[in-house]
């Protein structure tokens, strides 16, 4: 579970990254959790976007992701979500304490 702080600060980290995932009218399909869970594992920080015929609102799409994928909703803005999961192997992002 991320604190107030910690996730303050992954946001901070997203606003300078473009969103790479996109989810269109079929929904959070598996295609897009192999996506998810591979781009996940290669940059632990993930921004996605959800287009205009998607069936899902922004935070729909993320909370399923985070279901599917295991990973933590950080922040919704509008049609863009953001999305973190830790790298068992070594982390890239070093959090701040509590």
């Amino acid at each position: 579970m991320l604190t107030g702080k910690q996730r303050a600060y992954l946001r901070s980290l997203a606003q300078r990254e473009e969103a790479i995932l996109q989810v269109g009218k079929a929904g959070v399909t598996e295609p897009v959790v192999v996506q998810t869970k591979e781009a996940l594992a290669a940059r632990e920080l993930v921004k996605g976007k959800v287009l205009e015929n998607c069936p899902y609102t922004a935070a729909e799409a993320q909370q399923a992701l985070c279901q599917a994928c295991g990973a933590e909703g950080v922040q919704v803005i509008g049609k863009v979500f953001v999305l973190y999961k830790k790298r068992a192997d070594g982390a890239k992002i070093v959090l701040p304490k509590g």
